[in-house]
């Protein structure tokens, strides 16, 4: 195998092992809340730490010399040029309340660049795997089949998904944005795990994403993903994706978000 797919391997079997742990660990009374971050509702539960430890620990154990960074702080400079990007529960709100939309996320990059990616979604029973060049998969109880985003979407037909920051400014902002994209659009959904909705435009269950806020953890297995199901995943202007603005659709539909977006100011807080 490429190393690309050993990287795979390695993050697929890592992530189901810790998707299965979240789900059979959880409280039956929801987990308790560690501490809250940038406001009073972005929360870090107990779940999440323990999960990004079990990562770090499973992968460091196959590949003691490469980096890491994790959302909840398990970041560590490595020499072998791999860097893992971890997001050990996107969506904790969801799984706080105990909603489906939750996933475990690893990325691998070599160089800098993502070459691999798995997303567990264990509540789904469902597991998105990408290597680049090599395609996006979708593996569920019946077997694996082939991810090809939609193309070639009309906006007006077109299905969006979208989150909102935590900040109630930006909320505030978003919001403004919300309602020059909304009248010209099929519909909005607002599922709360970003790389549960790159994964839904990768399967065609979404035509477009966006979103202003998401982090390099959030999108690294999730944007792979999309790519190699043959979209698009960038920022305004063909900057890269990031915290300023995440844009993600097929061909034609990618232009016309971008077209919709950009005078209505969405890396504006």
């Amino acid at each position: 195998m490429s190393l690309a797919e050993d990287l795979l391997e390695l993050a697929a079997e890592t992530a189901r092992e810790v998707g299965r742990m979240l789900v059979d660990k959880r409280p039956a009374d929801g987990p308790d809340v560690v501490q809250t971050k940038s406001s009073p509702t972005d929360v870090v539960t107990q779940m999440d730490r323990a999960a990004e430890q079990l990562i770090i620990e499973r992968i460091r154990a196959a590949r003691p010399d490469d980096a890491f960074l994790g959302e909840e702080g398990g970041t560590r400079a490595g020499g072998s040029g791999v860097r893992w990007v971890v997001d050990p529960i996107d969506g904790t709100v969801n799984y706080l309340y105990d909603l489906p939309d939750w996933a475990v996320s690893i990325a691998a990059e070599v160089d800098g660049e993502a070459v691999a990616g798995a997303v567990e979604m264990p509540r789904r029973g469902e597991s998105y795997t990408a290597v680049r060049g090599g395609g996006a998969l979708l593996h569920t109880a019946a077997g694996a089949r082939e991810l090809r985003v939609n193309a070639q979407v009309p906006l007006g037909q077109a299905l969006v998904a979208t989150g909102f920051g935590y900040d109630a400014g930006r909320r505030a902002r978003q919001a403004q944005v919300l309602t020059g994209v909304l009248p010209n659009v099929r519909d909005i959904r607002r599922g709360g795990s970003c790389c549960v909705d790159l994964c839904s435009l990768a399967a065609g269950r979404v035509d477009a994403y966006y979103e202003r806020g998401v982090q390099a953890w959030d999108i690294a297995a999730g944007a792979l993903i999309v790519q190699e199901a043959g979209g698009r995943v960038e920022g305004l202007d063909g900057a890269p994706a990031g915290p300023e603005l995440t844009m993600a659709a097929g061909p034609g539909t990618f232009e016309a978000l971008h077209a919709l977006l950009k005078p209505l100011g969405p890396t504006r807080d």
